[in-house]
């Protein structure tokens, strides 16, 4: 099978920047990509008042993915691109869409606008059901958002990326999760900051008060583990300048943050064979939802 990018299309706003971030990103990789244009079927009472002909829905349906297709070869000269087009429903094409490929590249709404894919269940499915990493990606991103700023604080594509920033859970670390991040960090020449949210054992905190110094070793022992995890990755991967960062809170708040000053962010999922349950974790549902940078979402057994 060749290896490729995929770019879920649905005419939006927030699956077109999506469709130009997966076109960076392909370049970036040396592979070809495919965008897949998803028409969702009308709700069944449209469909009967026959608000849409068939010879306009037709011309939507060539028309859209057409100019993304023309517009990502305009700006990325020399990329492969192919386009698909498949009628259903997103939560359900996508997953086998993607199958095999490299990553799926999604529009996402966040929190602040509505449209895209990521609406409701059926951008969750989407995420729950594909075992290949998923991108989101929302409206109006920039290439130049993912770099640093020039010398007189503007945006600027010319400058070197920000760095990746990766969650972890020292509970149940998965390699996929750190192999990703590390290598989009090596692939895009910059850092990868390590962030790992921890909590007290709900048993420690009377003792706490009691002793301080019982505060500072605990605070010592979270930082030693997350450099003890990390010693093998900067050693497999020692052109990535590696920060960890080990914080008394809640995870997917320090993410956000950290979203802040990203070009990526990388959170993982654990794999959950179910036909019908759609569940991706709270701290990635958080950071889906609140970082401002692009999400990868790994699915880890």
């Amino acid at each position: 099978m060749v290896r490729t990018v995929v770019a879920g299309l649905d005419g939006s706003r927030e699956s077109r920047a999506a469709a130009e971030w997966a076109a960076r990103e392909a370049t970036l990789r040396g592979l070809p990509l495919k965008i897949v244009h998803v028409w969702e079927p009308m709700p069944e009472p449209l469909a009967q008042a026959h608000l849409l002909g068939k010879e306009t829905e037709a011309h939507w349906r060539q028309r859209i993915p057409r100019e993304a297709a023309d517009s990502i070869k305009l700006h990325h000269p020399g990329l492969d691109v192919t386009m698909e087009q498949i009628s259903g429903r997103a939560g359900e094409v996508l997953p086998a869409a993607a199958e095999g490929a490299e990553m799926l590249v999604l529009g996402s709404r966040g929190m602040s606008s509505v449209g895209g894919f990521l609406t409701g269940s059926a951008g969750q499915a989407v995420i729950a059901h594909t075992e290949v990493p998923v991108v989101l990606v929302r409206a109006g991103e920039q290439a130049a958002d993912e770099h640093e700023s020039d010398p007189g604080g503007a945006p600027s594509a010319g400058t070197g990326f920000r760095p990746v920033v990766v969650g972890v859970d020292l509970g149940g670390a998965a390699d996929a999760v750190l192999a990703f991040a590390f290598e989009e960090a090596e692939r895009r020449d910059t850092g990868l900051e390590v962030v790992h949210g921890w909590s007290f054992p709900p048993y420690y905190v009377y003792g706490l008060v009691a002793d301080p110094e019982w505060h500072d070793e605990i605070v010592r022992q979270e930082a030693a583990r997350l450099a003890e995890a990390l010693t093998p990755w900067r050693q497999k991967y020692p052109s990535v300048e590696v920060i960890g960062h080990s914080r008394l809170g809640n995870a997917a708040d320090h993410l956000v943050d950290a979203a802040r000053a990203a070009s990526l962010v990388v959170v993982g999922r654990r794999i959950r064979r179910h036909p019908v349950a759609v569940h991706i974790g709270p701290v990635t549902h958080a950071v889906l939802h609140h970082a401002t940078a692009p999400v990868a979402v790994v699915a880890h057994d």
